[in-house]
């Protein structure tokens, strides 16, 4: 699971940095040099020297793509602030208003890829407010500025290419984004559009920017069915554990047959008996004091656009509400904060030293943290729900 969610944009999860290393901040000189040094590269890669040179001329260095390269992960959420904003009923009725505009676009595409509108129309919501925010950072600058500036130098410079390829075709009218080098309406890296960008208007240009989403939504949801979506399989439901459940089993690594969670006493949060969409597993993003949900394939699928569980659950609980299902039922324990980054990484450093294998100290709450967190409640008669709070931190001191 992801804390970590000030970069929530798609398809930006990052290689980590490496903890300890200090890089000095660059400078426009430093970024003129590198892009005369990165020309050749580009030319080989197939960019025309008119492109470049047109494209390149003027790039500015923005040390503050750099702050935030470096700063992403100190900012900490929990799930339920998250959602808050993420599922707000602002965003929701902007979005029935959205695939209201778009119904027939939403419906082609639904029949094209498979991928329901409502889900599609989710993305485009947490993306870029149904495209009333696609950034205001120029993409080149910021790809060039990470580029140079070194510590994911490759990530980017194939980034940078990526999207020279784009400025290339004619396929942008306005080539800006946010700080990671994500742009359009669904926030596609450059990378990203050449795999999955489809030409759905017809005009001959793939075009994720412009005001007519029609491309943008389209490869979305030509991203999502590469990645395996089926139609009509919920992503998650919500549901109601019984007294006395094993919590060893609430993870993504336990999948069940539905027949199995019901008969030990797994119910949808109403109390009905639970929808059969084949093997699910049960998810606790907030520990076991929160909200829970039997979850789908699907689910892991939304986890190819962002990784973390809480962009997740807000996607699937966004597309639900378009439906007009109810919101999450359950309460969350707000009085709980989010740990920093500094404390993430104390964390799996005293689990490490306790005997409990957390997979590294990086500051990253994946599933061997989880794990590792979850064999130390257990060891101390703990409810072993895996959540990393305070508390668990604070016995570990």
């Amino acid at each position: 699971m992801v804390f970590g969610l000030a970069a929530a944009q798609a398809q930006t999860i990052l290689p980590d940095p490496v903890a300890g290393v200090e890089v000095k901040m660059g400078s426009q000189a430093g970024l003129d040099a590198w892009v005369e040094g990165f020309r050749p590269r580009a030319l080989a890669a197939g960019i025309s020297a008119s492109t470049f040179d047109a494209a390149m001329r003027g790039v500015e260095f923005n040390p503050k793509v750099v702050e935030r390269d470096r700063n992403q992960n100190e900012f900490s959420k929990t799930i339920w602030d998250y959602l808050d904003t993420a599922v707000s009923e602002d965003r929701v009725a902007l979005g029935l208003k959205a695939i209201a505009r778009h119904q027939d676009l939403l419906k082609r595409i639904e029949a094209e890829y498979g991928v329901e509108a409502e889900v599609v129309a989710a993305v485009w919501g947490l993306e870029s407010a149904y495209g009333t925010y696609r950034g205001d950072l120029p993409v080149l600058g910021s790809l060039a500025t990470l580029a140079y500036e070194g510590r994911r130098g490759a990530f980017f410079e194939a980034e940078l290419i990526a999207a020279l390829r784009i400025v290339e075709g004619g396929h942008a009218e306005r080539f800006a984004g946010s700080w990671a080098g994500a742009s359009g309406h669904t926030q596609f890296m450059p990378s990203s559009w050449e795999k999955f960008a489809v030409d759905f208007d017809g005009d001959g240009k793939r075009n994720l920017w412009g005001d007519d989403p029609a491309d943008a939504l389209a490869s979305t949801a030509n991203y999502l069915r590469h990645w395996g979506w089926t139609k009509g399989q919920p992503w998650g439901v919500e549901v109601k554990l019984p007294e006395g459940f094993d919590f060893d089993q609430t993870t993504e690594r336990v999948v069940k047959p539905v027949g199995e969670w019901q008969a030990m006493g797994v119910r949808m949060v109403s109390g009905t008996d639970l929808p059969d969409h084949g093997p699910g597993s049960i998810l606790l993003p907030g520990g076991h004091r929160g909200a829970a949900f039997l979850i789908w394939p699907n689910f892991q699928v939304i986890e190819k656009y962002n990784t973390a569980d809480a962009y997740v659950v807000a996607i699937g609980s966004l597309s639900d509400r378009l439906r007009g299902l109810p919101a999450i039922q359950s309460g969350w324990p707000r009085e709980l904060r989010a740990l920093t980054l500094e404390e993430r990484r104390e964390l799996q450093d005293r689990l490490t030293g306790a005997g409990f294998d957390p997979g590294g100290v990086d500051g990253w709450m994946g599933p061997k943290t989880v794990a590792a967190v979850k064999a130390f409640q257990k060891a101390r008669g703990l409810v072993p729900d895996g959540y990393p709070s305070l508390d668990v931190l604070e016995l570990l001191q």
